[in-house]
């Protein structure tokens, strides 16, 4: 048996009175603590392996997209859009398909796709790729206001040449000559001429001449 001096015993005895007090509050902290950090350490495997899924998934629709096939490319697509939604690879995956479904004249899909990606990207820069892209079909399809309205809803400082060329372009289309020419002209001065679209773009304004 184990025995103290008066002074250790003070201090046991105190220590065993705290203790009452307060142990049990203490062990549901530390055990809450520990609950807490594993949570944390599963919910960070978690996203690694979701992170890891949504990888492998986009490397399989990459090598699907070579194909061709756009109905293999939106069903491999739709896999990583409606079961890894919050990641990065999703709203490419959605790019992807719509680019699939323009090229196979399904318009009414690769809008539907590019949809998507405004209301879940969380990257402004494929937000504004997306809005772009619809601007384009509904430009093709003769919806110029729907197609306008698009460009219109806003874009970061990096898209503002390809969004004023696409503006200019809609003002082609409905023989607001003065217009197209203005926006052909800000478009660029927006761009960098190490751009291969600045050309592009300058031929464009060099083809409407000095016609109204």
């Amino acid at each position: 048996m184990v025995t103290y001096n008066h002074e250790d015993q003070e201090k046991v005895d105190g220590f065993k009175g705290w203790w009452d007090k307060y142990g049990t509050a203490i062990v549901i902290i530390m055990t809450g603590m520990l609950a807490t950090a594993g949570a944390i350490k599963a919910w960070e495997y978690y996203q690694q392996k979701q992170a890891q899924q949504a990888g492998d998934l986009y490397v399989l629709l990459k090598q699907v997209q070579a194909g061709n096939d756009s109905e293999k490319i939106n069903d491999t697509a739709q896999l990583l859009m409606q079961g890894y939604s919050s990641s990065g690879y999703a709203p490419r995956a959605a790019l992807i398909a719509a680019q699939a479904d323009a090229h196979a004249g399904n318009n009414k899909r690769a809008i539907q796709n590019l949809q998507w990606i405004l209301d879940h990207a969380k990257e402004t820069e494929m937000r504004d790729l997306a809005r772009l892209r619809i601007s384009g079909i509904l430009l093709d399809e003769g919806k110029y206001d729907e197609a306008l309205r698009f460009l219109d809803d806003g874009y970061s400082e990096a898209f503002s040449g390809l969004y004023l060329d696409r503006k200019g372009d809609i003002q082609v289309a409905t023989q607001r000559i003065s217009e197209a020419r203005l926006s052909y002209q800000e478009a660029i001065n927006a761009l960098d001429k190490s751009n291969n679209y600045y050309n592009i773009v300058q031929m464009k304004l060099d083809g409407l001449g000095n016609s109204e």
